[in-house]
């Protein structure tokens, strides 16, 4: 494909709901061999990170769980606030730019922010909500300034979800789908979605097993989307977190295999990128937000200055991400080995 093709993949993908890097690796296997070289691609691109994923789930969730992996867990699981910080850090260039130069765009845009962290924070399963009406607002905004080029064809449903009532299976099915079909700005963005339903409203996992299965979606191969495989197998074992992952990634697939033909068209829509300029900054917040929210469940006293520890790491000494989450785990088993409860 030529790189204006590329480019075009690239930024479609940042403008639909789920996981851009899924959704770019079915685009690059559609391109070259059609929708069932997207299907291969995407199914070879995600495979991989699931099978691994549920196998450590079933170890860490496991009746038994080994006492020093649960140290590695716990460690891991401590990283996981900065990962999320340093998540939010390095999108907020690329937002900041999107929103424009003038002072109340300025100003738009950290108002934008703070209500995507507060929604994370006090209220997360509604995020979805805030994140869509940011981005109404925006474009109510600009086409008061001239033509945006187009209907915003492009939008999200504004479903939380706090009025359905599901049990069981269904609820299952609920929570994956807005995992992928409804999340925004991908990443962390989906973990606030996660949190409340599955540690308050259903009680699959408690807060630290959460907090572990984030930290499995960071070390494992794939998108951080994977981590509702993990979510499925605390609710309905292998053949739920199968499940999930399903339901999860089908509208990737979707959004990808129709989708693509007009791809060029999404990336030039003006509509679409006032709502970027809106939904954007608020996803920068809540991925923020959602460091102090999965900070709240920490378990053990021992685990902050180990956060700490990460914090240094991602952002001032600027490492990698794997490699901070592979070092808390490690100072964790330490920990352990001495004898300090994890």
């Amino acid at each position: 494909m030529s790189a204006q093709e590329f480019e075009d993949g690239v930024a479609a993908a940042n403008v639909l709901p789920g996981p851009m890097s899924t959704q770019l690796a079915i685009f690059c296997a559609w391109r070259l061999r059609g929708p069932v070289g997207g299907l291969v691609g995407g199914l070879c691109f995600i495979l991989p990170g699931l099978v691994l994923i549920l196998a450590l789930a079933s170890v860490i969730l496991g009746p038994h769980p080994p006492a020093w992996i649960m140290g590695a867990a716990v460690g891991a699981s401590a990283a996981v606030p900065a990962v999320a910080l340093k998540a939010a850090v390095d999108l907020v260039p690329a937002s900041r730019r999107r929103a424009g130069p003038k002072r109340t765009q300025a100003v738009c845009w950290v108002l934008y922010v703070i209500l995507g962290a507060t929604a994370t924070i006090a209220v997360g399963r509604y995020l979805v909500v805030v994140l869509v009406l940011c981005g109404l607002t925006e474009v109510a905004i600009r086409s008061q300034r001239g033509p945006t080029g187009g209907p915003a064809s492009v939008l999200l449903p504004a479903i939380a979800g706090h009025g359905l009532v599901l049990g069981g299976l269904g609820a299952l099915l609920w929570v994956a789908l807005k995992v992928g079909a409804l999340s925004y700005g991908g990443g962390f963005v989906i973990i606030p979605l996660m949190q409340h339903d599955v540690v308050t409203t259903y009680h699959w996992m408690t807060g630290g097993q959460f907090l572990n299965a984030v930290a499995l979606g960071q070390v494992t191969p794939g998108p951080l989307v994977q981590t509702v495989a993990v979510v499925g197998y605390a609710a309905r074992g292998v053949g739920g977190g199968l499940l999930a992952a399903t339901v999860a990634f089908a509208p990737s697939f979707l959004f990808v295999l129709f989708g693509a033909p007009r791809f060029d068209q999404i990336r030039r829509n003006g509509s679409v990128q006032s709502f970027l300029a809106g939904a954007g900054p608020a996803a920068v917040g809540a991925i923020a937000g959602s460091a102090v929210a999965l900070g709240l469940t920490f378990q053990h006293l021992w685990q902050i200055p180990v956060l700490g520890g990460a914090l240094l790491w991602l952002l001032a000494v600027r490492r990698g991400v794997v490699g901070g989450i592979v070092l808390a785990g490690l100072a964790g088993v330490a920990l352990w080995s001495i004898g300090v409860p994890t």
